[in-house]
Parts: structure tokens; sequence; C-alpha cells
């Protein structure tokens, strides 16, 4: 199969070394507003179309790569689909719920695919974690703790400018809560409560905090931050029989687990105002460690679900309504931070 990409930013060329990667895909061509990236695909040994409609006019390609500024997604992916052409939208799929649905109404009339690169679903860390989830190691889990943490404040391109969909909730909030998502697949959200953050940038959110209650009595916190200088652990998870960590994205971390001895004899931790038994670290006698149960991933498996798809021969992973899900909590976070309420959700 050939893939035209619309939109040659950084991301764009990195899926055209992992195309480049796939057997029976490849790029047939790019499109640009931007001369030097016009200039750094023929580079690369691309064609470069003159136009959008040029390219998708092109009966050679099979589907198209929209990997524009994230307000340009809705109508490119609309007028590729209505030239026939499948879409995969680089996420955020849209600014908005409303939006989402013009698109999906599209592809509903025209039968054409339609796919959003959620690309973390094959993050190792957070299927590492489904993993201790699943198997439950932890036992009843009660708390589970996701963040991406820097100190860098926000890239200086479009990403800064809300007309073009910026901003943290939109750039990185649309992949930890995909990921919640998922892990709660089958539970309904009850309750949402937000806070953004406007540190280094006044124009849109550099980091936000949101928790989520969800109806098993699970309470998330998912957070972003882009004035960390020092990283809080990228998962922390809490169960009734132990906690696991994973600090960072080298999947460096631990499960500790309750090892059934009754402590008896808790030695007080001295503290300048007194003496605690409470918070006493347990005795290494009393737990078990265990190392993280990692699980390996391979990213070109989205590419080769979407030929699959195209041909008929398996289902999408990315599901339309799991991204819409995903694109009404991120309004219901904007709207909690702006009033300071909880809302209801599901």
């Amino acid at each position: 199969m050939k893939i035209g990409i619309i939109g040659f930013g950084g991301m764009a060329n990195w899926h055209r070394e992992t195309i480049a990667e796939i057997e029976g895909l490849e790029v047939a061509g790019i499109y640009d507003v931007k001369e030097e990236r016009r200039e750094f695909a023929k580079e690369c040994n691309l064609h470069v179309y003159n136009s959008i409609e040029e390219l998708l006019g092109d009966p050679g390609i099979d589907l198209v790569l929209v990997a524009t500024p994230n307000d340009l997604h809705k109508p490119i992916a609309i007028q590729a689909m209505r030239a026939g052409k499948p879409v995969v939208s680089e996420k955020p799929v849209t600014l908005s719920s409303s939006d989402l649905q013009e698109m999906m109404d599209v592809s509903e009339e025209t039968g054409v695919y339609l796919t959003v690169h959620q690309n973390r679903r094959w993050d190792e860390d957070f299927l590492t974690i489904q993993k201790i989830l699943d198997e439950n190691k932890l036992g009843e889990v009660f708390r589970i703790e996701s963040r991406v943490h820097g100190s860098r404040g926000i890239p200086g391109d479009w990403r800064q400018e809300k007309e073009h969909g910026g901003g943290m909730v939109l750039d990185w909030g649309v992949h930890l809560l995909d990921q919640i998502l998922m892990m709660m697949k089958d539970v309904k959200l009850k309750r949402v409560f937000a806070s953004v953050t406007n540190v280094t940038n006044q124009l849109v959110d550099d980091g936000f905090t949101a928790i989520l209650t969800f109806e098993n009595k699970v309470e998330v916190l998912v957070e972003v931050g882009t004035s960390n200088f020092i990283s809080l652990p990228r998962w922390y998870v809490l169960g009734q029989d132990g906690t696991a960590i994973i600090k960072d994205w080298d999947l460096s971390g631990e499960i500790v687990c309750a090892a059934g001895v009754n402590e008896k004899d808790v030695v007080p931790v001295r503290t300048a105002a007194g003496l605690t038994k409470t918070m006493a670290p347990r005795r290494e006698d009393t737990i078990h460690r265990y190392e993280l149960p990692i699980v390996k991933s391979d990213i070109r498996d989205f590419y080769r679900n979407v030929m699959a798809v195209i041909e008929k021969k398996e289902e999408s992973k990315i599901q339309l309504p799991e991204v819409m899900r995903v694109m009404k909590l991120m309004e219901a976070i904007f709207e909690s931070a702006r009033f300071n309420q909880v809302l209801d959700f599901e």
C-alpha cells in the first residue's frame, strides 16, 4: 500500500521513518505548505505534490496521513474521505466532540475508514501497568496515578497557539486519558475535577491535573507538567495488598506487596516532633519485592492493523467511540478547570 502524507513536520517524519520499516507499506509522497519542509522531503527522496488536491487525486495512493496542526485535521480528513481515501489522523483527531461527530458522520456516509494515531496504546509502561492490573498483583486497586513531567515549557511552535489546538490537555492529555479509559473500558467515569496551569504560557494550558472517580470507586490522578525540574513517577498504583511504581520511560520500578506476616514489633520512627508507628517503614521480612512484568510491544503494529482493516481482514484497534469518549473527557477537564467545579460525567 502507498500512503500520502499531508503536513510534513517532525511527527510526520517520524511516521516516514517508521513506515520505512513496515513490509507492504511505503510513502507515495507528501504535501506541506512550507517550502523548507518540501525541500526536506525531496532530500528524503520523496515525491512532493503541489497541492492537497493533487495528492488526493492520485489514484496510486491507498490511504492518507493527516499530520498538520490540530485545527486542520477535520477539514482535511473530511476532504480526503470524500475523495475516497482512508484516513489516519494524528491526535487529537480534532478540537471538539461536535467536530469529531461530523468526521464520524462523513466516514459512515462515505463508507471510508477513519482512524486516529493513538500510538501510546503501544507504550510499554502502559502495557506493563495494564498487565499488573489484569493479573491482580496488587489486590483490589483503589488509586492510579499517571504523570508526565518536563521542565522546558511548551514547544515554540503552533502548540503555543489556542486557535491551532495548542496546550497540554490536547497534546499529552489525549494520550494519558486514552490510556486510563482503555484500562477502565467497561467502567463508567462518574466524576471529573481538574485544574490547569499557565506558568510558562498565558495563551494555552502548559499543564493540568485531573482527578477522575470511576463507578468502581477507583480514583485516578492524571497530571501533565512542563515546569517540573524534579519529575514524579510516571506510574504509581495502590492496591490493598501492594504498590507498583514505574519511575520513568526506562521502565525502572518495582512491585512491593505484603508478605502476610503479622508485624507485631513495629519500631517507631523518631521525628523532631515525636514518635510514629503508623508511618514507620515495614520490615523486609513482612514484604515481597518483585520485578515489573515488562510487556514488550511494536509500534509498527498500528499501521499493520490499519492495512488489515483496509483489506477487511481485522477490526480497527482504535475505535471512534473510544476516541469520542476521550474528546468529551478533555472538554470536561476544560470546563471543570474554568468553573472550579466537580462535574458529573457518565
